[in-house]
């Protein structure tokens, strides 16, 4: 079974997919992504391919109407794809390479492209779950992406959060939110010619970072090839940072966040970023997302970002200076 059921309440939408409940719990020893498995072709370097647990499919089964007139139902139309970084099982974003990282922004790019060309796909999220404590199944290195027949409420509320902005000022908000975080500097942990990395004043996650570049650039599709540089070199040392942090693999969810499909009015005033969503608040301490955060989506951060950002800034440059030695 595998449907979209539209929350009134809420005005989105819940997909609804019985199959992932089959997603294997693989341990390292039987990796389906590592060569050999019979699974990905042998001496592969960065590789797309259909997730076989998908949540929503180009070819989606019929949907069975609900009873009451209150509620709605559609297929699950979309697409879900897994993103493999590497053929090697410890060659996560925070110890390849520059020019491997830059090999994943493009594969990235490429599976955008493509999957914006279908009418049907109203939001296109890259994303990537590591680590345990955000639930993921797989240890080798990798993302998804999944192609929406539908804009996400959380994205819908920041699009139009910028639209306001934009009409009141006539600028970007995230290039608004950008500039003040680089000209109060205090919270940024890293930059390069063409992006920043900061903890923003505003985050509820203690080492809630994000990635934007310094120039307006609403999604994928506008960067050239020295953009996907800077941000492969910003994204690795960033992630290198956060292990870092505590030496150890650090948990977290990112996502990439663009303009909508078919939005081109959006353009204007939205902007290309990355979202970290890390549980840690320490070594051994899970930021967990309790009554408050989930029932009333009031969010509470532990630690003030001014003391993180800090944190990592220096893990970061500690990272930094032993790969100078």
């Amino acid at each position: 079974m595998a449907e979209l059921r539209y929350n009134p309440i809420l005005r989105d939408w819940t997909m609804v997919a019985s199959n992932r409940q089959a997603r294997p719990d693989m341990a390292d020893t039987e990796c389906p992504f590592c060569e050999g498995s019979g699974k990905v072709p042998a001496g592969y370097d960065v590789l797309s391919y259909d997730n076989d647990f998908p949540v929503l499919s180009p070819h989606p089964g019929p949907v069975t109407p609900p009873r009451s007139a209150l509620y709605r139902a559609a297929t699950a139309y979309g697409k879900c794809e897994v993103v493999l970084y590497s053929s090697d099982h410890a060659g996560a974003l925070s110890r390849l390479s520059v020019r491997h990282i830059q090999r994943v922004v493009a594969l990235w790019t490429a599976r955008y492209r493509a999957l914006s060309q279908d009418p049907g796909h109203r939001y296109i999220l890259v994303f990537e779950n590591r680590g345990r404590e955000v639930g993921a199944t797989m240890a080798h290195p990798h993302g998804q992406i999944y192609a929406y027949p539908f804009v996400p409420s959380k994205i819908r509320i920041e699009v139009e959060s910028a639209e306001h902005h934009y009409e009141v000022t006539g600028q970007c908000l995230i290039c608004a939110i950008t500039e003040a975080e680089i000209d109060e500097s205090v919270r940024v942990v890293s930059e390069n010619s063409r992006f920043v990395a900061y903890v923003p004043y505003f985050t509820d996650f203690p080492y809630g970072v994000w990635i934007a570049p310094k120039r307006h650039l609403p999604d994928l599709r506008q960067f050239t090839a020295d953009d996907e540089r800077d941000l492969a070199e910003i994204l690795g040392r960033v992630t290198a940072g956060m292990d870092g942090l505590f030496d150890r693999e650090f948990p977290y969810m990112m996502a990439l966040h663009q303009t909508p499909l078919q939005s081109p009015a959006s353009e204007r005033y939205y902007h290309f970023h990355i979202e970290f969503y890390p549980p840690l608040r320490d070594a051994e301490k899970v930021k967990f997302l309790a009554s408050s955060e989930i029932g009333a989506g009031a969010a509470a951060n532990p630690l003030p970002v001014e003391h993180t950002a800090s944190i990592l800034r220096r893990a970061i440059e500690r990272v930094q200076q032993r790969g100078r030695q």
